[in-house]
């Protein structure tokens, strides 16, 4: 055997044994998120009177969305709460009459102006803007996001039961397209590997961007110097779990948040997720293991240990890759993995990403959507390679005004 081979042979066998480690944590979460979620109940000895309910501020960053911003408004200042809510629009960039109608119907506004515009730069004027004891939790919502009935309530009973930080269960509002679908069946995925299996074992659930709410105060806290980033959700991951807060999952809580239903907004939103993924991997992977070594924060190791793993739809790619590569290099050089190995991965993967998928998404639609995951897969590389464009330009994902349900309003 030939120093090329064998320098070969090892560099399968590690990219074999680092692969087969990611298909092995997606299975051990996507098993963990069929276990039972622990209950949100506030601790009692049977003597404590229940407190009034937390005045709440619904904070809705929005950038350039003069329509989609009225009807999410809208809603959002309709929705049914015992206790004290107030919404508050950050309006960046948005025209005159529709900061006009969005005052008119109630909501507060922000107005801001960055010479380049993130949500975190927004959400951290509006804490700083806002009066600090006026409110005790800050919900936050994107520009198309609509609560479900109860969606307040259940977030108070949650801060009640002592927690600081609760992600609500997002989900798709649409899924009239086959991208739309694709993306609505990644979000469930990702709901019930990182967030669903996480809080079933005890660990945090990841933030997701949109749905949350944070203590008003340790949001504030949590956004100072938070910068220029394209992942402001995982950023606040870290800076939670290096703080040592669980992160409480309501997974029947829902908000509901548009898909994106062609190409073109796909790769965009794409490249800005690999540019947070490569951000944070680079930013904290000598910093997850000290935290693991000499501060038993598993919590903060575990958010790096997501960073390295390859997002699902690249996985899926390169999985294929190799099987192909390895079938056809098994009669002329017989190196790394035999093909069976990556056809079993690939199996693993199939069935674990199938398994994560909540049943009513098992319908006629999803066939059509699986035969676009090649055109979904090319689009995954491109946005690969416009990673550099995403970490200088502020790529906004588009919307639309959608019909909505009544149980979304309410």
């Amino acid at each position: 055997m030939t120093l090329f081979t064998l320098l070969l042979d090892g560099l399968l066998w590690v990219l074999g044994i680092y692969l087969a480690l990611n298909c092995g944590y997606l299975l051990f979460f996507a098993v963990a998120g069929h276990l039972n979620q622990p209950r949100v109940t506030a601790p009692t000895d049977g003597t404590q009177r229940r407190r009034p309910a937390r005045t709440m501020c619904v904070l809705i960053p929005a950038y350039r969305e003069n329509t989609v911003i009225l009807e999410t408004t809208r809603a959002a200042l309709r929705h049914a709460y015992s206790g004290g809510h107030a919404v508050c629009v950050i309006a960046d960039g948005l025209q005159s009459e529709t900061v006009a109608a969005l005052r008119e119907m109630g909501a507060q506004v922000l107005e801001v102006h960055f010479e380049r515009s993130t949500k975190g730069k927004a959400l951290l004027y509006a804490l700083e803007a806002l009066p600090q004891h006026q409110f005790e939790v800050a919900m936050v919502l994107d520009v198309d996001n609509i609560m479900s009935r109860g969606c307040l309530e259940a977030v108070n009973q949650a801060f009640e039961a002592g927690y600081q930080v609760v992600q609500t269960h997002r989900t798709a509002k649409n899924t009239d397209s086959a991208f739309a679908l694709l993306d609505a069946c990644n979000e469930e995925i990702n709901n019930h590997i990182y967030r669903k299996g996480h809080f079933a074992v005890g660990l945090s659930a990841a933030l997701i961007g949109s749905g949350m709410a944070f203590e008003f105060g340790y949001l504030r806290q949590l956004l100072m110097g938070i910068g220029e980033t394209v992942g402001e959700d995982k950023e606040l991951d870290f800076r939670i779990a290096r703080d040592q807060e669980k992160i409480c999952y309501l997974d029947h809580v829902y908000v509901y948040d548009e898909k994106v239903e062609n190409a073109q907004v796909f790769t965009q939103q794409r490249s800005r997720w690999l540019a947070s993924q490569f951000e944070f991997l680079k930013k904290y992977a000598a910093e997850g293991l000290e935290q693991l070594m000499e501060h038993d924060n598993f919590e903060f190791f575990n958010k790096v240990v997501q960073a390295f793993l390859v997002p699902r739809m690249l996985l899926i790619g390169v999985l294929g890759v190799l099987l192909v590569v390895s079938a056809g290099l098994s009669f002329v050089l017989p190196v790394g993995p035999s093909p069976l190995f990556w056809a079993g991965l690939l199996t693993v993967l199939g069935l674990t990403l199938l398994a994560s998928l909540p049943a009513r998404l098992y319908n006629k639609q999803l066939l059509t959507a699986i035969v676009r995951l090649p055109y979904a897969l090319l689009c995954m590389v491109l946005a690969l390679l416009r990673i550099n464009r995403s970490k200088t330009a502020f790529l906004a994902t588009p919307h639309r005004v959608q019909t909505l349900d009544a149980s979304m309003e309410h």
